[in-house]
């Protein structure tokens, strides 16, 4: 563990990540792969706790964009991150890491309910912890929850894995001379409206001083590397 720069970090996942080369639902290769890449940070004993989204099953807003309740299509969403959480407790599980799930919204035949207290000890005691069903709130997103969760528990960096290897000042996707940044404040990133993670919670990593990693997760062994203080992707920091 010494080799380590951060001891107990939060991950943020993306619902839509899950899909995989697929147009909805989980692919059983995507889970697999991030088993792979926490299991050597498990396996030194690092604290580590997650956060996914929903999306790949059912998103809130475009519910509501169809003519939805907009809190309804939110509880939808809510819902669809404890299967995106479930699904990744069993795929760690099955590769010897042990897992506690805990929602926002009380269903104790198939998760916990989320208890601070408890959260912590779970992690003390070296078990990967999913935060499921976000805030337990309708119009607050999983980037919301994500921070609020890294906040409470006392992680020391708020790692959220995208589909690009960092912030860039504009969609790297359709802008070929898009420039990447390697660090950025959140006043910037809220100034330049860069989506980084919704602006709530940008404004409470900024309130309460928890740094922000982006990276993509998709590169090997990224993970562990941004654990052990190796710079990779952007870090959203104070001015």
């Amino acid at each position: 563990m010494a080799d380590y720069k951060y001891k107990r970090v939060l991950l943020k996942l993306s619902g839509e990540a899950l899909m995989g080369s697929r147009a909805f639902g989980i692919d059983p290769v995507v889970p697999q792969k991030i088993a792979d890449e926490l299991k050597p940070a498990y396996e030194a004993g690092l604290q580590i706790a997650v956060v996914i989204g929903g999306g790949n099953i059912f998103r809130g807003l475009s519910g509501a964009a169809e003519g939805m309740d907009r809190a309804q299509g939110d509880n939808m969403g809510m819902l669809a991150t404890v299967i995106n959480s479930l699904a990744l407790q069993d795929t760690f599980e099955h590769n010897g890491m042990q897992c506690r799930v805990m929602s926002a919204i009380e269903m104790h035949q198939v998760s916990e309910t989320y208890i601070r207290r408890r959260a912590i000890r779970h992690l003390e005691k070296g078990r990967i912890t999913i935060f499921a069903a976000g805030t337990g709130n309708p119009y607050f997103t999983t980037d919301t929850a994500a921070a609020l969760r890294a906040c409470e528990v006392g992680a020391e960096v708020l790692m959220k894995a995208t589909k690009v290897d960092g912030i860039y000042d504009c969609d790297p996707v359709t802008n070929s001379d898009a420039v990447k940044f390697d660090t950025i404040t959140y006043r910037e990133v809220l100034h330049r409206d860069l989506h980084v993670m919704d602006a709530t919670a940008t404004a409470l990593c900024h309130d309460n001083h928890m740094p922000i990693m982006v990276f993509n997760l998709d590169e090997d062994g990224i993970f562990d590397r941004a654990l052990r203080g190796e710079h990779v992707g952007t870090t959203v920091v104070e001015g």
